[in-house]
């Protein structure tokens, strides 16, 4: 599993990084990425959900946000 620590960037730059890396994917293979930026908490979900992307929150504070993303078929 790859992990992307995207906690420096703000959105929209944090979900462009996520929609690239997310191209490099193999089916069933798996990405951790971390957030801290209110907007990019906001908008990665949101963006993974829309296009069909199994995911789970690692953890969610108030400081950051970290995600568990698997590509499916």
């Amino acid at each position: 599993m790859d992990f992307i620590d995207l906690t420096p960037f703000r959105c929209p730059l944090a979900l462009v990084k996520v929609k690239l890396a997310l191209k490099a994917l193999q089916e069933g293979e798996e990405l951790c990425i971390s957030l801290s930026d209110t907007g990019s908490r906001q908008d990665v979900p949101r963006f993974l959900k829309k296009v069909g992307y199994d995911f789970s929150e690692l953890t969610n504070d108030e400081d950051i946000l970290t995600l568990k993303i698997r590509r499916l078929g």
